[in-house]
């Protein structure tokens, strides 16, 4: 019988009070694909870490195709060793360099004292054809996309020999075309006798590529499923209860135009313009949603929006008033909440409490006194309990402290913030559930919609296609700092949507 190609044996692992991983037992099938899936903070990457060597067990055995590798200091060099390589979200790839000259960086073949690239350059050919890779070894890394710098990625983990692949989130920047040549990828792998372990929270991607998956839930394996999956029984597994996958949501009934954006060009940090001669409008009582592979131009757009970035030409204007070069409160005066893409860099004081981040912005609301204006310690506490009620907010302490929070409940402060604006005009939201678990995202989805219904524009930037078709009323593709083509709700429900929207992503169609 062919032992896992990877095997944990009551593991543990904490973190001063947090447990991370609770006396785990996992066994991944070798020549199979594998998801590890779970909430926020469940232990899912923390399980894998321990795997592939790059945290150390308090407790328990990890065994690499039969082998403890666990008793005589674990590493990822023993991993690599014993043929198990990892893929880790954000690429380590050095973007001046050629795709061969990143292949070998650190493992460098030489021939009579110099490096070899020519070698290195037939075997990539070789491996790149054996998987079905399409791949340059002479481009540069930062000339590629970011599917064909991911299969550089998996292309390093197989060039060092290894047959076993952790992938950590690996669709999260793919476009939909990407994902099924990446699928497609790791199923040749796996025919071919490879084994992939998928680390992620894409569901419906799990039930399309998994042949089993491990759900955890607080540092335990709850479930261990095979055969026929289904994203519902997924969710329910993860989160314990019932998950309204998509939000129903009744047909928009848009007013005036809220926000409106006219020849719009906004500068990048090169100099070069990133968002050129965009025009679009928001209407009241309707979200509409921009697409776009990151890098495209979204962030310096919704920078300019929202008064962090400069125009250059063009106007904006928001519920009438002229905001093209307006400062930050007097948008805020106009009734603009921004729900920013970094939740650390721009949405959250990560030293402050739960009840202070929800005062950050709005000071003059929750400030008492005519002549000495002072904060109301009394508002503030009012606006804290109804929040942490209202969005769940763990751990239920208007008093904890912002850094001590998982990443869903750090965004749901973020939103909790924002979305509960008094006058709330234009509700500006970039990425609101990156980095979120399910239940997570079916909160802030609910609020998005129920803002919407209320009144409110919505302009809404992810890079999730999923969300945004399952939200947006109109869609706008961003390509290049322009606007590819706009999407009615009527083009947005026919059946190829989804796929006319990934190809204008990335510039396959015009």
């Amino acid at each position: 019988m062919t032992a896992p190609a990877i095997e944990l044996c009551g593991v543990s692992k904490r973190y001063g009070p947090v447990v991370a991983a609770d006396a785990v037992d996992l066994a991944i099938d070798a020549g199979s694909i594998h998801a590890v899936v779970g909430e926020n903070g469940a232990g899912k990457s923390t399980l894998m870490k321990l795997a592939y060597g790059q945290v150390s067990c308090d407790a328990g055995q990890v065994r690499l195709k039969g082998k403890d590798v666990s008793a005589a200091g674990h590493s990822p060099a023993r991993s690599i060793g014993a043929g198990v390589g990892m893929v880790h979200q954000h690429f380590a790839l050095v973007g001046p360099f050629s795709v061969v000259e990143n292949l070998v960086l650190g493992r460098e073949p030489v021939k009579r004292g110099l490096v070899d690239l020519e070698r290195a350059a037939a075997e990539l050919r070789e491996l790149a054809t054996r998987f079905g890779f399409d791949v340059d070894p002479w481009a540069r890394c930062e000339d590629l996309s970011v599917g064909e710098q991911q299969r550089v990625e998996i292309l390093k983990v197989l060039w060092q020999g290894c047959d076993v692949l952790i992938l950590d989130e690996p669709t999260a920047v793919l476009t939909p075309a990407e994902v099924r040549e990446l699928f497609a990828v790791l199923r040749s792998l796996v025919a071919d006798g490879a084994t992939v372990v998928i680390v992620t929270h894409k569901l419906d991607e799990v039930v399309a590529i998994a042949d089993a998956v491990t759900v955890m839930r607080r540092g335990q394996v709850v479930e261990r499923m095979a055969g026929e999956l289904s994203v519902e029984a997924i969710a329910r597994a993860m989160v314990g209860r019932p998950v309204l996958l998509e939000v129903a949501r009744a047909p928009a009934e848009p007013g005036d135009d809220v926000l409106e954006v006219d020849s719009l060009v906004v500068r990048g940090s090169a100099g070069r313009a990133a968002v050129n001669e965009v025009s679009f409008s928001v209407r009241a009582g309707e979200v509409f949603g921009i697409a776009g592979v990151e890098g495209n131009g979204q962030t310096e757009l919704l920078e300019a929006l929202v008064g962090l970035r400069p125009v250059a030409r063009g106007a904006v204007k928001l519920v009438g008033t002229d905001i093209t070069d307006a400062p930050v409160a007097l948008r805020n005066d106009c009734g603009l909440a921004h729900v920013a893409e970094d939740r650390h860099a721009r949405g959250l004081v990560l030293s402050m409490s739960i009840a202070e981040n929800l005062a950050v912005g709005r000071q003059r609301e929750l400030s008492a006194g005519r002549f000495l204006p002072r904060m109301n310690g009394a508002a503030i506490g009012d606006l804290a309990g109804r929040s942490i009620e209202d969005f769940d907010i763990r751990p239920g302490d208007a008093d904890a402290t912002v850094a001590g929070l998982s990443g869903g409940n750090q965004q749901k402060v973020v939103v909790a913030r924002e979305i509960t604006r008094p006058g709330l005009s234009l509700l500006v939201c970039a990425q609101p559930t990156r980095g979120v678990d399910i239940g997570a995202i079916e909160l802030i989805h609910r609020r998005i919609v129920a803002a919407r219904d209320a009144g409110a524009a919505v302009l809404l930037v992810s890079a999730e296609l999923s969300e945004i078709r399952s939200l947006s009323d109109r869609v706008a593709v961003l390509y290049r700092g322009r606007i590819a083509e706009v999407f009615d709700g009527a083009a947005l429900a026919e059946g190829d949507a989804l796929e006319r929207l990934g190809q204008l992503m990335t510039g396959a169609v015009s």
